[in-house]
């Protein structure tokens, strides 16, 4: 693995895995996903715990096949899905192949990261790689400190980096170098997916992630998270013209008490429409297709802490 090999490209072995990528809220994670895979695939927002679904893309290139999973956010479990969530997530840490954990540089290293770092040192088999993210937003001099104050944060909990990589998500030089360091840690391996997928979610959980994000939007204060999507069935409508298709989408809108029924639709349901023109939008660009959105509110009465509904909303 060092830079004395110089075999040609033809005979190096390929390489593919799973890298994921974790941090707080806002750390940069979804930004740097979709700056890798080049399209937007997780959910970018400024609420954490709204990327509830590993949503992964994936990095192809001619000698590496990089998947990327998306964790749900780690944080102390205030309830049952908290602690599922949990569980989720160190699960998928011992099986990926690399671990991006992400770190703002332009805020000092907070409890919330040391949370989360204490819990990577635990995690001992999966090379562990800091990235420091909008590196755009500060001078050399902040930089510098930050890298050192990361490189202290793993000698105290005995964390060995495998690298300390600064990118700005925005500049795509730094972010392919990124994509250059982490291929070295897969596993030789033929490539796990087709080349033309960006994502093997299933299309259906993406298109309830876009449309909860539409949701969440403008009401995120009042709902931090207590919304669930859950996309019933989609289906292209009958009788088109082949150069004029329209898919039907019908999805529900999951809230935990009647009370937020009005915030979430609005008066005279102005709100719920917007929601409605927002994602059918951001579904049109992910599928390639016109969509009718059918879109329902229903009360799931504390869906967040029962085990049943939360089964029933795929959790």
């Amino acid at each position: 693995m060092g830079a004395m090999s110089v075999r040609t490209e033809s005979s190096a072995a390929h390489r593919a895995g799973f890298a994921c990528f974790v941090g707080r809220p806002n750390a940069g994670k979804s930004t740097l996903t979709n700056a890798l895979v080049g399209t937007k695939v997780a959910i970018t927002s400024n609420r954490p715990q709204t990327t509830r679904h590993t949503v992964r893309g994936i990095v192809h290139r001619p000698e590496a096949q990089l998947v990327l999973v998306d964790t749900p956010g780690l944080h102390k479990p205030r309830t049952l899905l908290g602690e599922r969530l949990n569980d989720v997530v160190r699960t998928t840490w011992s099986e990926v192949d690399v671990i991006g954990f992400c770190l703002p540089a332009d805020q000092k290293i907070g409890p919330g990261d040391r949370y989360i770092a204490a819990e990577l040192a635990d995690i001992k088999k999966t090379p562990k790689v800091a990235i420091v993210t909008k590196t755009d937003l500060v001078d050399s001099k902040a930089l510098a400190a930050q890298l050192i104050a990361i490189d202290q944060l793993g000698k105290e909990l005995g964390i060995e980096w495998a690298e300390i990589i600064p990118v700005s998500a925005v500049g795509a030089t730094q972010v392919s170098l990124l994509a250059d360091l982490l291929v070295p840690m897969l596993p030789e391996s033929p490539p796990l997916y087709p080349e033309g997928d960006l994502t093997d979610e299933p299309e259906q959980v993406m298109v309830a992630e876009l449309i909860r994000e539409a949701a969440l939007e403008g009401v995120r204060d009042e709902l931090p998270h207590s919304i669930a999507v859950v996309v019933e069935e989609m289906l292209p409508r009958q009788d088109r013209p082949a150069d004029k298709p329209l898919l039907d989408v019908h999805a529900n809108v999951y809230i935990e008490r009647p009370s937020q029924k009005g915030i979430i639709i609005g008066p005279k349901g102005k709100r719920l429409k917007e929601v409605g023109t927002k994602s059918r939008k951001h579904i049109e660009a992910l599928l390639g297709t016109p969509v009718f959105l059918d879109l329902h509110v229903k009360v799931a009465k504390d869906w967040q802490r029962d085990p049943k509904q939360l089964r029933k909303l795929g959790f």
